[in-house]
């Protein structure tokens, strides 16, 4: 009845609001069965926000103070104070879906640049204004391939290097259909052609390859993956993300039909789940886009304005001719993306993605110094991350660096996975530090 706990309506105000939808009771509002009713005790002692708020902060205390340096799928970057102040103004952070143009024309027009952002940094026509994240997007994108297909088919091809979490959300997504996913083989953390040229057949869907990869390597094949791609009547979709765009090669370029990756590099600090799945294809995928896109027109009095196009759910009139189940948006994460996109302009955001190809190069060069660690394995440029090959056993040496104060990834009996940016970039000589004292 209230949307904080310490201020409750009055008696008046209750009744007053249940005498307006015309029932006598409270309960009467819901139906909730009586096996999971609140009995009215929830254990917990009552206290006031004063000592619930230090009570929170005690437990909180408890938590390990570690210096990550973590990364496949979840990045950090410095966002500036400016996306916090204007994001948090009253007219976005109320927002839900903005389905009146008439009331949230400031909130259309931000996510219309954001994809616009989209579509000049993959090259490609269309570009949705938000997805859940880069596994749903992937699993999307499959399905896209599927209804656009001319012929036959049902296979849908991915990497070895991809992650397990986004080939279970791919094949769960794809489960109601006649989908197949199968991985194809890699090499020296690149596609393997010869592997990739030996599964591709006339019964494939789509190709999916990642640049840059899981392992943070730099996919130098891509435009002969498209052609295989191509070759065989498949869509060719590539895994990337907004700020690694602004300085590898443009999708387009290399032959993608479909873009997708998570925008949350952007606007958000890790987050651990919650992310901002990007979507970009060809024009004449349009109707085919999942979830919704904002366009651009005028209004009566020839004003320009912005509207939501496309909703491609269908859910509130046709659901049995719905191409995606996708129901919400992150159009709040979207917004903080484009503020950040924004604030950095086109030379920040390359000067950024620079950084993040200098950072990993430079770590792995000191680490490699250290006896008993090579770094990086994979002899290829890489964009934030990295892996190491590590002479004892890596959980070991995970478990000795979080001793020390560092969470890292232990990918392998002998592999780790450092992931740095301009977020952790200060305290890269600490960890090295570390990782010697741990290693030698």
């Amino acid at each position: 009845m209230s949307g904080s706990p310490y201020a409750a309506p009055s008696e008046a105000d209750t009744e007053a609001m249940l005498d307006a939808v015309g029932v006598d009771d409270v309960d009467e509002l819901f139906d909730i069965p009586e096996s999971v009713r609140f009995d009215g005790e929830f254990g917990i002692d009552a206290k006031s926000e004063q000592a619930a708020l230090r009570e929170t902060k005690r437990r909180l205390s408890k938590n390990d103070d570690l210096t990550e340096f973590l990364g496949r799928g979840h990045y950090e970057h410095y966002v500036p104070s400016l996306v916090d102040s204007v994001s948090q103004r009253s007219e976005f952070i109320t927002s839900y879906t903005q389905y009146q143009p008439e009331v949230t024309q400031g909130f259309l027009q931000v996510l219309f640049e954001y994809q616009s952002l989209l579509v000049e940094l993959t090259g490609l026509g269309i570009a949705n204004c938000s997805m859940y994240d880069e596994a749903t997007a992937l699993a999307e994108a499959a399905l896209l391939a599927k209804r656009v297909r001319a012929a036959d088919g049902h296979r849908v091809l991915v990497p070895e290097y991809v992650r397990d979490n986004y080939v279970s959300v791919l094949k769960n997504y794809t489960g109601g259909s006649d989908v197949t996913v199968e991985r194809y083989g890699t090499d020296d953390g690149n596609v393997d052609l010869a592997a990739l040229e030996a599964t591709v057949d006339d019964d494939v869907v789509m190709v999916y390859a990642e640049n840059p990869t899981t392992l943070g390597t730099v996919e130098e094949n891509l435009g002969a993956v498209g052609d295989l791609a191509d070759d065989h009547d498949a869509l060719f979709c590539l895994g990337s993300d907004p700020v690694a765009m602004s300085v590898l090669q443009r999708p387009v370029d290399v032959g993608a039909d479909v873009v997708v990756g998570d925008a949350s590099v952007l606007g958000m600090p890790t987050s651990y789940g919650t992310g901002l799945g990007v979507f970009a294809t060809r024009e004449e995928f349009l109707r085919q886009v999942p979830g919704r896109l904002v366009g651009v027109s005028e209004d009566e009095d020839g004003t320009r304005a912005f509207t939501l196009t496309l909703q491609t759910r269908e859910q509130h009139i046709r659901k049995e001719r719905a191409t995606s189940n996708i129901c919400t948006n992150q159009a709040w994460v979207a917004l903080r993306a484009g503020i950040h996109a924004a604030w950095l302009g086109a030379d920040g955001l390359v000067d950024l993605a620079n950084e993040l190809v200098e950072l990993p190069r430079d770590l792995a060069a000191d680490l490699n110094e250290i006896r008993g660690i090579q770094a990086p394995i994979h002899d290829r440029h890489h964009v934030r991350e990295f892996q190491a090959r590590t002479d004892q056993p890596a959980p070991a040496v995970a478990s000795d660096l979080e001793s020390e104060g560092f969470a890292v990834h232990a990918v392998d009996n002998h592999i780790l996975q450092v992931c740095i940016t301009d977020a952790n970039a200060h305290a890269a000589d600490e960890f090295v530090a570390a990782v010697r004292e741990v290693t030698e």
